[in-house]
């Protein structure tokens, strides 16, 4: 490698750096509701005789719902439109979600009528016309709509001028409205009978019917006009809002509607950063401890790829949500995989060839493990980014985040730590002192494994058969016990609440029956150090939440409640049903590509093994009793990358194995899994220290998230062994590579696509 190319690589990283770092100081991340707090709402627009809900009618009323809000005083709202006909809408700092919701749902169709007259029983409307008590519930007979709340430019609440009696709301009237309102004032005048009365209609429910003063029927009606109705401040200024927004042109409905404390996001940024903080060092001092000084490069690197992962998710504008979170601190943990690889090759290179030096043992490293590299990272992108463009919630944070991550990873790997390596290697120190570096010769435990490794695939039939016995197992959990699907996937509402005196989940339990809500799950939930109550019940209003509330309250002193998720259950089977879809789709891609890189029987071999993995983990929760959601989610989307990663690592060996030694395919496996096995155990421990730290610092969803990739990691290393690299086995043995069968195969000598044994070849490379 010369010179120049390591300094426009040093150049390269040092760029690199310098920007991820100037964006991490001067750039705030863009937080999800979920941790910064505050409340969202999902509204769903619905289609009417008149009007269809799609995409045009869905923007307008947004704009209208924009106004509403700005009215409400939210500082810095955002509502932007979800696919054809939803509305999302986040208010930060909103911990009263009820009242914000009744005034931005409401479809608000507002109508002046004139009152033509009492109504008796039996009174039939003509056309146009319409029946409706007043505010005293008399029965009055409304004649036609006169004009609607687009004739309306302001409106605004104010006490009356002599500041005695009721609120009432001024309005002011546009070009539009001006003409058709001195009309209704001037045939409301010359009807006595009614007396005189016209009648303002809000939602198909009469607000108020005035009396027309004289002096407005010698005006002829003016360009505004004052409502009153008995209100308050509050429904004043509420009623204001909405006339001012005017009435949205398709009715809306509530289908999703969730509210955080700020406490409980802030000790989940507290968590994870403390996790980071702990994970890395842990990380760093085992990386140390393994590989010496090149282990000192790959821990720089490893902060190195922090920053600029930070960086560009922070340059990107993606919001960090929860699930996110978690996965950039476990993309931390697995950030180190690379460097693994590729100085475990190193060691063996220069175990086999010690005369060439450190540097050409790092090279070839570098360029033996390119390709274990590409296809785990590749394989880890195609389900992140299937998932994140198929799914919907926030699977969507965690697929970006992982998506950057990965990328950060193999940019930090490859080019930054290579960029360190190399350097010290080239140190004259180092150069007299290989086994410093941490890759002059294979450890003890390789040279035991090399030496007296145990034949792993003599019974291959029967690790597959134990494998299918566990997966038996792990389905009767399934259908024996069932999946604890969380409100996110099966609708209904979450309710969390801090108390001031301790409460077991028994106590709160049958406070809660007692209150006429047997059916409710509750549990204990960390948070902040503390320990909340957690109510999960089908959908309820808020007057039916507050008298959970208070029945915890009875036990637990001063109750405050701290998060609230509504999910209508129709959405909550439909981000089921799409997490679902997204998964199969990104099991088929890994698939395909799979197949492509290596052979059909591999291919199916690993996607098989993870498919176990999966269902050994939601097997595990099932039994258990834990809760399937979002975060659980984005566990398994971590898990499927693990899995196959661990696969990809034993099948590109076995690809390499083909073109170097002529032994039997049994041996062969199973030296590929023995001289695998090291990578596996440094990478796994390097992820589970991060983890463990989430677990034991984080709140109840990152503890379930830390717990369910553990299970996948301990799972999956299994699997590769006992499933992925024995089932690959049989299924190449009953089915062995035919060169004449393969399309692939090409008539060049020089030119093989495909090697001997059906495994497609790689060149590799030098980055």
């Amino acid at each position: 490698m010369s010179s120049k190319t390591n300094l426009w690589r040093g150049l390269i990283c040092l760029a690199v750096i310098v920007g991820a770092a100037a964006v991490a100081l001067t750039m705030k991340p863009n937080l999800g509701l979920d941790l910064r707090g505050g409340t969202q709402i999902t509204l769903e627009a619905k289609s009417t005789d008149r009007v269809k809900a799609d995409a045009e009618a869905t923007d307008r009323a947004l704009e209208v719902l924009r106004g509403r809000v700005d009215g409400l005083g939210v500082s810095e709202p955002t509502l932007a439109r979800s696919g054809e006909n939803r509305i999302i809408v986040e208010l930060p700092n909103v911990q009263d979600p009820s009242k914000a919701a009744e005034v931005i749902g409401q479809t608000a169709s507002l109508e002046f009528r004139e009152v033509m007259a009492p109504a008796e029983e039996g009174t039939k409307p003509g056309k146009g016309e319409i029946v409706l008590p007043d505010e005293q519930g008399q029965q009055l007979l409304l004649g036609p709509v006169a004009f609607d709340g687009n004739g309306i430019s302001d409106a605004e609440a104010a006490m009356p001028q002599n500041s005695i009696g009721d609120w009432v709301v001024n309005v002011q009237f546009n070009k539009t409205g001006r003409t058709p309102w001195s009309n209704l004032v001037a045939s409301a005048c010359q009807n006595p009978a009614a007396g005189n009365r016209i009648a303002i209609v809000l939602d198909n429910e009469v607000i108020s019917s005035p009396g027309i003063v004289p002096e407005l029927c010698t005006s002829g009606g003016g360009s505004s006009t004052s409502i009153t109705g008995d209100f308050t401040q509050t429904e004043a200024q509420d009623l204001a809002v909405l006339i001012k927004g005017g009435a949205l042109p398709v009715p809306v409905e509530i289908i999703d509607q969730r509210t955080v404390g700020p406490t409980l996001g802030a000790a989940a940024i507290d968590a994870s950063i403390n996790a980071s903080v702990i994970g890395l060092l842990l990380t760093g001092l085992f990386i140390i401890f393994i590989y010496r000084l090149t282990g000192v490069m790959a821990t720089i690197a490893l902060t190195v790829y922090a920053l600029i992962s930070y960086g560009a998710l922070v340059l990107m504008g993606a919001t960090l949500t929860l699930p996110g979170l978690a996965g950039f601190v476990l993309a931390i943990g697995l950030a180190i995989d690379a460097n693994v690889l590729v100085y475990e090759r190193a060691r063996e290179e220069y175990h086999d060839n010690p005369k060439a030096g450190l540097l050409s043992a790092l090279t070839t490293g570098f360029s033996k493990a390119w390709s274990a590299i590409i296809d785990s990272n590749v394989t880890t992108i195609l389900a992140a980014l299937l998932l994140f463009f198929l799914s919907a919630g926030p699977v969507k944070g965690f697929g970006i985040t992982l998506t950057i991550g990965v990328i950060a990873s193999m940019f930090s790997a490859l080019v930054v730590a290579r960029w360190l390596t190399e350097w010290l290697v080239k140190r004259k120190w180092i150069r007299n002192h290989p086994q410093a570096s941490g890759i002059g010769g294979i450890s003890s435990v390789r040279r035991w494994l090399n030496e007296h490794g145990p034949y792993l695939v003599r019974r291959a039939g029967m690790w597959v058969v134990i494998s299918l016995g566990v997966a038996g197992v792990m389905i009767g959990g399934i259908l024996v016990r069932g999946l604890d699907l969380g409100v996110e996937f099966a609708g209904g509402r979450q309710l969390e609440y801090s108390t001031a005196k301790a409460v077991t989940p028994d106590q709160a339990r049958e406070a809660v029956a007692d209150a006429g809500f047997p059916e409710a799950v509750v549990q204990a939930s960390s948070a902040d150090g503390g320990e909340n109550i957690s109510v999960r019940l089908p959908k309820i209003d808020e007057a039916e939440a507050e008298k959970v509330r208070s029945s915890i309250a009875e036990v637990g002193g001063d109750t405050v409640q701290v998060r609230s998720d509504t999910i209508d259950p129709t959405l909550g089977k439909e981000l089921r049903n799409k997490a679902l879809l997204a998964f199969l789709i990104a099991v088929a891609a890994q698939m395909a590509y799979l197949a492509w890189r290596f052979r059909w029987t591999w291919a199916a071999a690993a996607i098989i093994s993870m498919a176990s993995v999966v269902l050994a983990v939601v097997g595990v929760f099932a039994w258990w009793g834990k809760p399937i959601d979002g975060v659980f989610l984005a566990a398994i989307l971590s898990i499927i990358g693990l899995s196959v990663n661990d696969s990809i690592v034993v099948l590109d060996r076995i690809r390499e194995r083909t073109r170097t030694a002529d032994i039997p395919l049994r041996q062969m496996v199973n030296e590929a899994i023995l001289s695998t096995l090291p990578r596996t155990i440094n990478t796994a421990m390097g992820a589970t220290f991060i983890l463990a730290a989430l677990m034991v610092l984080g709140g109840d969803s990152l503890r379930d998230f830390s717990i369910a990739v553990l299970l996948g990691l301990l799972f999956g290393h299994f699997s590769t062994v006992f499933t992925a690299s024995t089932l690959g086995l049989l299924l190449e043995e009953k089915w062995p590579y035919n060169p004449d069968k393969d399309p692939r195969k090409t008539v060049d000598p020089y030119a093989h696509v495909v090697d001997g044994r059906g495994m497609p070849e790689d060149g590799g490379a030098v980055v």
